[in-house]
């Protein structure tokens, strides 16, 4: 099958391969001496919890009265 990259660089893949990897967004790519590699990638969130978070904010010495004056700045100065 054929491809061609655009001048900005893009390869649009065949009808055919594309089927193969319905679900897939992302593909690692990789050069081995004259051919390039894709190989189907799968990214899942990270999930990080709640708990994770007011962990980190107060390792950091943040608090909520820090929070709500940030929230209260932005939105005073957000058209500024």
């Amino acid at each position: 099958m054929l491809c061609k990259k655009t001048s900005k660089n893009q390869i649009t893949l065949p009808k055919k391969i594309v089927e193969r990897f319905k679900d897939v967004e992302y593909f690692e790519v990789e050069a081995k001496e004259d051919k390039i590699i894709l190989k189907p990638v799968k990214i899942e969130p990270v999930k990080t919890s709640l708990a994770k978070i007011r962990e980190k904010m107060a390792s950091l010495g943040i608090s909520e009265e820090d929070i709500e004056k940030a929230i209260c700045w932005a939105r005073k100065n957000r058209w500024d």
